[in-house]
C-alpha cells in the first residue's frame, strides 16, 4: 500500500533498456517492439510483485480473500477444539465427517453408502483421481517439461501393485515440489530491469525461435512463460499429497477398521466366504446402484474408447477402433475370467492411452515436419493448434478414468 503513495514516482528510477542490433539478436522487429524490455520503461519493482495500480481495492482484493479464508479455517478449527474440550469428546481418529459410518454400513442402504463415500471417497479412489490429475496436467500444456510427468505416469502404472506404488509416492511428491518451484522459476526469469535478453536470444545465427522457446518453456522477455499453468501442476501437487496421506493411514488401525483394507488381493475366486450381500437380484436401491457401476460402467468404458479412436482418424484411432471391437466381441464374459487376466488384459490398454497421449504431446519435430511432412501428422494425428490435442487428450483421460474404474470395481 505504500507504495501506491504519490510520493512514489516509478519514472525516476525506471530503466530504458535500448534495442539491439539486427545481427546480435534472433528476435525479429515485431517481436523486439512487443518485448518486455524494450516496450516501455522497466520499472524494476515489478519483478518483486509490487506495481502502481488504481484502484487500490482490485490491488488488494486478491489478498484480503486469502485473509478472510484463512480467518474462517482458522476460527472454524478452534470453534472445534473448544466444543469438544467442552463437551469432553476425543477428535475421530480418521477425520471424517460423519463419525458413526465405517464399512460395515456400506451395504445397509443407499444412504449409508452415500454418507461412506462422502467420508472416505479420496481413500478409495485416491489414487486414480491423482492418475487423472497427471493426464490433465498433461493435456493442459504445450511444452517439453511435460514429459517428466508422462515418464512418471508410465512408471507407477507399469508397477502396477498398490503397494509398490506406496513405495515410490514420496519420491514423486518431492519430485512435484522441485518441479513446481523450478518452473515458477523459469516463470519468474530475470530481473528485466538488468536490460540483458537471455542467451537464447543474443545472435541472429542461435537457430532458436519463439515457437522452440514456447514449447521448451524458456523464460523469455517476448512470450513468457504461462504461469496460469502452475494452477494445474498445484492441484496434482494437492492430490498427491492428500494421496500420500492416505498410504500412511492404510496402515494404521483406527482407518482400517473404519474405512476397510485398500489390499489388493488377486485369489478372491479361492475365497469362498464372500461378507458382501448378493446384488444381482436388485433387492434394494442400493443393488440398483451396484448393478449399473458393476455391470454397465463396461458398455460406457467401451463407448469413450470408440469415440477417442473414431474422433480423429489415425493411426493411432486404429488401434482404439480395435481394441473396442476385442471387448466387443467378448462381452460381459470378459467380466467373468480370471481376475489376472482381466487386469493384464485392462493394462494393455491403459499404457496403450499412456504412449499416445506422451507421442502426440512431445513430437519434437512437430514444428519442422509440419510444413514439409503434413502427412505425417496425419498419420499419427499428431494436432498442432491447442484445440484439438486438449480434445484428443481429454478423451484419453476419460478412457484412463473409467479403466481405472473398472480396475477398481474388478477387484
Amino acid at each position: 500500500m505504500l507504495y501506491q503513495l504519490k510520493v512514489v514516482d516509478p519514472e525516476e528510477y525506471s530503466s530504458n533498456c535500448t534495442q539491439p542490433l539486427a545481427n546480435s539478436t534472433n528476435l525479429t522487429p515485431e517481436e523486439l517492439a512487443n518485448s518486455t524490455l524494450y516496450r516501455d520503461l522497466v520499472d524494476p519493482a515489478n519483478w518483486f510483485g509490487v506495481r502502481k495500480h488504481y484502484p487500490t481495492w482490485d490491488y488488494v482484493k486478491n489478498h484480503l480473500q486469502v485473509l478472510l479464508l484463512l480467518v474462517f479455517e482458522a476460527v472454524v478449527y478452534r470453534r472445534q477444539q473448544y466444543y469438544r474440550k467442552q463437551q469432553q469428546l476425543v477428535a475421530p481418529a480418521t477425520e471424517t465427517i460423519f463419525e458413526d459410518i465405517s464399512r460395515e454400513h456400506l451395504d445397509l442402504g443407499l444412504v449409508s453408502c452415500a454418507k461412506y463415500f462422502i467420508n472416505y471417497f479420496y481413500y478409495k479412489f485416491g489414487l486414480e483421481i491423482c492418475f487423472l490429475m497427471i493426464v490433465n496436467v498433461i493435456g493442459q500444456r504445450m511444452n517439453f517439461l511435460v514429459i517428466l510427468h508422462g515418464c512418471w505416469l508410465v512408471v507407477m502404472l507399469t508397477r502396477r501393485r498398490r503397494a509398490a506404488i506406496a513405495r515410490l509416492w514420496p519420491k514423486y511428491c518431492l519430485f512435484l515440489v522441485i518441479f513446481f518451484l523450478y518452473q515458477y522459476l523459469l516463470c519468474l526469469g530475470m530481473p528485466p530491469a538488468l536490460c540483458l535478453d537471455y542467451p537464447w536470444r543474443w545472435s541472429s545465427a542461435i537457430p532458436v525461435n519463439s515457437a522452440l522457446v514456447k514449447w521448451l518453456y524458456l523464460p523469455d522477455f517476448f512470450q513468457v512463460p504461462k504461469s496460469t499453468n502452475l494452477i494445474n501442476d498445484f492441484m496434482l501437487l494437492l492430490c498427491a499429497a492428500q494421496q500420500w496421506r492416505v498410504f500412511e493411514a492404510e496402515r494404521s488401525e483406527p482407518w482400517l477398521q473404519a474405512a476397510g483394507d485398500n489390499s489388493e488381493r488377486l485369489d478372491r475366486e479361492q475365497d469362498h466366504h464372500n461378507p458382501t450381500p448378493n446384488f444381482v437380484y436388485c433387492k434394494s436401491y442400493l443393488d440398483m446402484a451396484k448393478v449399473v457401476v458393476f455391470y454397465y460402467f463396461f458398455w460406457v468404458v467401451l463407448v469413450v474408447v470408440f469415440i477417442t479412436g473414431a474422433n480423429r482418424i489415425s493411426l493411432f484411432g486404429l488401434g482404439y477402433v480395435l481394441a473396442c471391437f476385442y471387448l466387443l466381441l467378448s462381452g460381459t464374459a470378459i467380466l467373468r475370467k480370471p481376475t489376472r487376466a482381466r487386469l493384464a488384459l485392462w493394462d494393455c490398454l491403459i499404457l496403450y492411452n499412456i504412449t499416445i497421449i506422451i507421442s502426440k504431446k512431445h513430437a519434437v519435430g512437430v514444428w519442422l515436419i509440419r510444413n514439409n511432412f503434413c502427412w505425417v501428422i496425419q498419420l499419427f494425428s499428431l494436432v498442432c493448434n491447442r484445440q484439438g490435442l486438449l480434445q484428443t487428450v481429454s478423451c484419453c483421460s476419460g478412457g484412463l478414468g473409467l479403466g481405472s474404474l473398472m480396475l477398481v470395481t474388478s477387484e
